[in-house]
């Protein structure tokens, strides 16, 4: 390990280029930034000097945007497979890296309209002007007919905050129509839910899941711009094509179909019985609340061409020298968007923040952590595939652990890696989760910096990366990355970066590989995620989620089978 410089708290800046990462072009100076420089190194700003190599060859055009089932996917896969070898990582099958992940695609090729019948039915809803629907049923035609509609509030059940929208009623073959988000943003009152910051009960996804569960043949979700921190375009002006994991079933215990209103078609189906959103949201979060029925019933179709696919994820490990069959996870996605070959001058999305940099890190972290002495646990590193479809990769595989999830410590997710030079602030996406923020949270102020909460909690964003399907199932897991704050150009400069590859780049082909990036913050980073994570290997402890937390009792269940 490379010694820390630190002098009576002072930063000091780099004075040399640290491979191809850090030979970087400064950036002007602005208004913000002109505090003075006094000090010419910064700690920690050198793990691995080949960081941006690794990033700049994943994100170059052989790569062909690392679309998963295509000939990018090959080159990447076989690139990482190579890395994890010639790192000496433990492969995880047999002598290979690769993990088959098992996907289908499901392109929706004819629509309906939604149809209603009953006294008060409205005029039927235009797909993608007033619904947006769709099915993850393996099937090539996927329907309801004359199915009895009942608003069921927020469509949460959740033990722990003492709330359960479908007590007492069977839904089996109904359509179940509710709000997005939860209670505690709707109210802003911290002490329900958790206030304005949105929880898994929140999330569109945990939605149309829990309605599965309740036997519901249609969910469809009512969207409100604010509550689900996207416009409509979003839900619906993109592709209908969906990806998903294949399941012995073809799916079949999923909703037949899932889908949004617009607010004013969820105005049009409330006003059959006299409500509009505003009463029925009173009712939503009234403490007697019970699901209501609105006395009409709904009709649709989804007919899709269904092709059957595998992906895989990569993935070696440093075998643990006293507990072994014990390890803690390193996780980033390798997949981006692929190629646009309808555009004459710049077909590949070579995904170059998002996420070869995480990639990248993935692979440098791997070469530190293998060239330090072994961990008592195992540290495993997964790259996953199908990130962008869906979260799939590693939701296959949290169904299907390399460690048992009993015996899987905790996990780190690094998805979007910081290439705006080194920043005070580490921020932590869904700050107040677990007590891995404990540990991360002393090496921060090691390192002079401090802990962070994300600007905008409501937007459920730790729902949102990879981490959260092993969350799902109690694995402790930490989504932190270098903020804005920075720390030769202060905060209203780093936060202008950030807007700026938002707006230029994002899930766009123009996100590409910068020579003038300063990869010393994210160097800083993957030290604060190798102290992480080193010593939880090199302990007994077994992290968990604060109390209260939702996630909490899955981990406590696990434990208990444990021991």
């Amino acid at each position: 390990m490379k010694p820390q410089f630190w002098f009576s708290g002072t930063w000091l800046a780099l004075s040399a280029c640290i491979g191809l990462a850090a030979c970087t072009k400064q950036p002007q100076e602005t208004e913000t930034s002109k505090a003075p420089q006094v000090a010419t190194a910064l700690p920690d700003t050198e793990m691995n000097p080949r960081l941006g190599e690794y990033i700049k060859t994943l994100a170059s055009d052989e790569f062909q945007g690392r679309a998963p089932a295509t000939k990018g996917e090959e080159v990447t896969v076989a690139y990482l497979s190579e890395q994890f070898k010639r790192i000496g990582l433990k492969p995880v099958n047999g002598d290979s890296y690769i993990q088959p992940v098992q996907l289908v695609r499901i392109d929706p090729v004819a629509v309906s309209s939604m149809t209603f019948t009953g006294e008060k039915a409205p005029a039927e809803f235009k797909y993608r002007e007033q619904m947006f629907t769709w099915t993850t049923r393996v099937t090539e035609l996927s329907e309801v007919k004359e199915s009895d509609m009942v608003f069921v509030g927020y469509g949460i059940v959740a033990p722990e905050y003492q709330w359960n929208d479908y007590a007492g009623l069977d839904v089996k073959g109904k359509t179940v129509v509710m709000f997005v988000n939860d209670p505690g943003f709707a109210t802003k009152d911290p002490a329900l839910f958790t206030g304005n910051n949105m929880t898994y009960y929140g999330r569109w996804t945990y939605k149309f899941e829990e309605a599965a569960r309740q036997g519901a043949a249609m969910a469809l979700i009512i969207h409100e711009t604010e509550a689900a921190s996207y416009g409509w375009h979003v839900v619906a002006g993109g592709s209908a094509t969906k990806f998903d994991l294949i399941n012995p079933n073809k799916n079949a215990d999923r909703d037949a179909v899932d889908g949004w209103v617009t607010t004013e078609a969820a105005n049009t189906l409330f006003a059959t019985i006299g409500e509009d959103i505003e009463s029925m949201r009173k009712k939503a979060l009234s403490k007697g609340f019970a699901p209501i029925p609105l006395g009409i019933k709904a009709s649709v179709s989804v007919k899709s061409n269904v092709q059957e696919l595998t992906s895989a994820n990569v993935a070696g490990y440093i075998e643990g020298s006293e507990r072994p069959d014990e390890a803690v996870l390193y996780m980033a996605h390798w997949d981006h968007l692929g190629v646009d070959f309808s555009n004459p001058k710049n077909k590949v999305f070579n995904g170059a923040q998002d996420n070869a940099s995480g990639t990248g890190g993935l692979i440098a972290l791997a070469e530190y952590f293998a060239a330090q002495p072994k961990p008592k646990r195992s540290v495993l590193f997964v790259a996953v595939t199908a990130e962008e479809r869906g979260l799939l990769g590693s939701a296959w595989y949290a169904k299907n652990p390399l460690f048992p999830l009993d015996k899987t410590v905790a996990g780190i997710n690094m998805d979007v890696m910081n290439v705006y030079g080194p920043m005070k602030d580490m921020v932590v996406v869904g700050h107040g989760s677990s007590e891995l923020e404990d540990i991360l949270k002393k090496h921060t102020e090691q390192q002079g910096r401090y802990v962070a909460p994300e600007a905008n909690g409501a937007g459920g964003h730790y729902y949102r990366s990879d981490h959260f399907n092993l969350a799902k199932v109690g694995v402790p897991m930490l989504y932190a990355k270098g903020g804005e704050d920075s720390v030769e150009h202060g905060k209203e400069w780093g936060l202008a970066q950030r807007e700026a590859f938002n707006t230029c780049c994002y899930h766009k082909v123009e996100d590409e590989f910068s020579d003038a990036w300063d990869l010393r913050g994210a160097q800083q980073d993957l030290f604060l995620y190798y102290r992480t994570g080193r010593e939880l290997a090199d302990s007994n402890t077994w992290p968990n989620w604060y109390e209260g937390k939702e996630f909490k009792a899955a981990r406590d269940a696990s434990r208990a089978n444990a021991k």
